[in-house]
């Protein structure tokens, strides 16, 4: 089965996509070609960007901070297995100290270094990172693939408390859910009265893989409105005409 996430929030939007920056940063940084390494120095930007809220860090450990308690709360319960409790209440002590002692404003460094200023400056162009524009650069992405390596890790390791933070934030809230099987009728599926907002972070859909259409969702606080429509780069968007069912999870921090 396919799963698409659906966040109901903005604070979950921004973890959602911090969290497929980081996926292919380090994809591509364990690569040798000069173009990959040039794709993970473009994600790097993005993930500075994204991440420059003024609030992501004090966000973060607010969250931890209420998942703490929360686990705390679930010692006395039997059906809890202690171990797993102590080793995620370890996870979330470890990564808010080291959030706690990330130093100024997220990817501060990145943004006092003036090489990497000017290339984020000039790269955001339609081909504006050709060799006679960035002739530095163009130097950089000749040097021994290990060297760029080294250099894109030292760069990013600074951010990684914050990675570690909202994976923890992530995995928590995935793994708490209530799932319920609905069935689309001519390709659209209406919940009236959910109260979305109040009782769910983020949706999870899943469809049988070979099913040729994909979720187009729309939730609020008073409905959740799910189209259907036919998986195609050849055609207008087309609501999918056929019956089905699919597995629906409300998930909630």
């Amino acid at each position: 089965m396919i799963c698409y996430e659906h966040p109901l929030n903005e604070r979950i939007r921004t973890l959602l996509r911090l969290e497929d920056l980081f996926n292919k940063i380090i994809f591509l940084i364990d690569k040798d070609d000069a173009i990959e390494h040039h794709s993970a120095l473009v994600t790097l930007f993005e993930i500075l960007d994204v991440a420059s809220r003024a609030d992501m860090k004090s966000d973060l450990l607010q969250e931890l901070e209420r998942q703490k308690q929360s686990l705390d709360n679930l010692r006395n319960n039997p059906d809890v297995s202690h171990e797993a409790l102590d080793r995620v209440l370890s996870d979330i002590h470890v990564t808010s100290k080291s959030i706690l002692a990330m130093a100024g404003k997220i990817g501060e460094h990145l943004r006092e270094n003036e090489w990497l200023a000017g290339i984020k400056q000039r790269i955001t162009l339609p081909g504006g990172a050709c060799a006679f524009d960035l002739p530095s650069y163009h130097h950089w992405l000749h040097q021994d693939p290990e060297l760029r390596r080294n250099d894109i890790n030292e760069w990013l390791s600074p951010m990684l408390p914050i990675r570690d933070g909202f994976g923890i934030v992530l995995h928590l809230l995935r793994n708490n859910g209530k799932t319920f099987r609905h069935k689309s009728v001519n390709g659209t599926f209406q919940q009236t009265q959910t109260g979305l907002r109040n009782v769910a972070h983020m949706l999870q859909l899943k469809l049988e893989d070979d099913l040729p259409c994909v979720p187009e969702i729309s939730a609020n606080k008073y409905a959740l409105n799910i189209r259907f429509v036919v998986s195609s780069s050849k055609q207008k968007t087309k609501v999918y005409e056929g019956d089905f069912e699919f597995e629906l999870t409300f998930c909630n921090l």
